[in-house]
């Protein structure tokens, strides 16, 4: 048990706010642009959006130190744009072009950066590898926090679990954040899972619930969090009360487990940017010209990286082997087809070239 928590009040200053909000509405332009994308056939394959989640990957990151990391599942695209890629690169990998973080091999689902260990399209699965990460900052002595994000579908995974276990066991600097949406796919968390406080999932490991819709409350839970892991007592759960406005991915409607009046509703009384501009506006942090100057930059900014992108190339099929090792351990890759074998190169010298 914790014997205290977070602090229940913060303070916002403008140069905060107004970054905040510029991040925000990024994600949400973006996400809200990657589905028009993907309805015109630009985009192929999976697509997972983040829209209404903004303030969580926003709230965390901003108390995050350089060489803390993070690991995540799928819905990956919010907390690429924050650890560092430009809308450009992550646009270019939805659509599959050699500018793309991932040089267009990974699509949606497998994003990676500086700091940033995706991106994982295995639910639950990269949950392990964040507890790794973990250990490797316990082992060489860095003062660092490994921040670990999964769904509410994934928390019901067994590997979840046993990370847990190993996490406690070595007392692990690992910070692990159920971003609770309220569906994994098209199941209501009631319908899957026995207990929904996901935070109080494991008896030996403290927890904390978080209003994932504000991102004030984010912050300060994170600022919390961070500073306990660090302090070597071991790892914390925090679950994010969030949502998402598309469905599961683009193929999923998003309405027949769901009503479209659910969704208004939250849009309305709860949605994360509106709920800051609210506040900004209230407290005098900014006016609402500065706030429509911003909307319009987002706007110029993420349009102009899609015009970009679409005039990108694909990557080129002889790449398909390539990143497999950094540096090749063999020069040729067999299963490419069925009868031709294929000779790869490392990463860095398709970059260079």
């Amino acid at each position: 048990m914790l014997k205290s928590g977070p602090p229940v009040k913060g303070t916002l200053t403008r140069d905060e706010a107004l970054k905040f909000y510029y991040e925000m509405s990024v994600i949400r332009r973006m996400e809200n642009s990657a589905a028009d994308l993907y309805k015109s056939r630009y985009i192929r394959g999976f697509l997972h959006l983040y829209a209404a989640t903004e303030a969580v990957c926003t709230g965390i990151k901003s108390v995050l130190k350089p060489d803390d990391i993070v690991t995540t599942a799928y819905r990956c695209h919010g907390w690429a744009y924050m650890m560092g890629i430009e809308p450009v690169a992550i646009i270019a990998e939805l659509m599959g072009k050699v500018t793309g973080s991932s040089r267009g091999k990974g699509g949606s689902m497998h994003m990676y950066g500086p700091k940033f260990f995706g991106g994982n399209g295995i639910v639950g699965a990269h949950v392990p590898v964040g507890t790794g990460v973990a250990f490797a900052f316990k082992y060489m002595n860095k003062p660092n926090v490994s921040v670990v994000l999964y769904g509410d579908g994934a928390a019901n995974q067994g590997q979840v679990f046993e990370a847990y276990n190993l996490a406690k066991l070595h007392m692990l600097p690992v910070l692990y954040i159920c971003e609770n949406n309220k569906f994994g796919m098209g199941t209501k968390a009631s319908d899957s899972s026995a207990s929904t406080e996901y935070y109080k999932r494991c008896t030996y490991i403290p927890g904390l619930w978080v209003d994932g819709m504000d991102v004030l409350s984010v912050r300060e839970a994170t600022r919390f969090a961070t500073k306990y892991v660090l302090s070597g007592q071991g790892p914390l759960v925090m679950e994010v009360d969030t949502y998402r406005y598309f469905g599961h991915s683009m193929a999923d409607p998003g309405v027949s487990y769901r009503s479209r009046d659910e969704i208004k509703q939250v849009r309305e009384t709860r949605d994360c940017i509106n709920k800051l501009k609210t506040q900004m506006i209230a407290g005098k942090l900014a006016t609402e010209e500065e706030i429509k100057a911003i909307n319009k930059t987002v706007k110029n900014e993420v349009d102009a990286a899609i015009e970009q992108a679409k005039k990108d190339k694909f990557s080129p099929l002889d790449e398909i082997g390539a990143g497999v090792y950094s540096q090749p351990l063999r020069e040729i890759v067999r299963g490419v087809t069925p009868w031709t074998p294929h000779k790869v190169k490392s990463m860095t010298s398709y970059i260079n070239t």
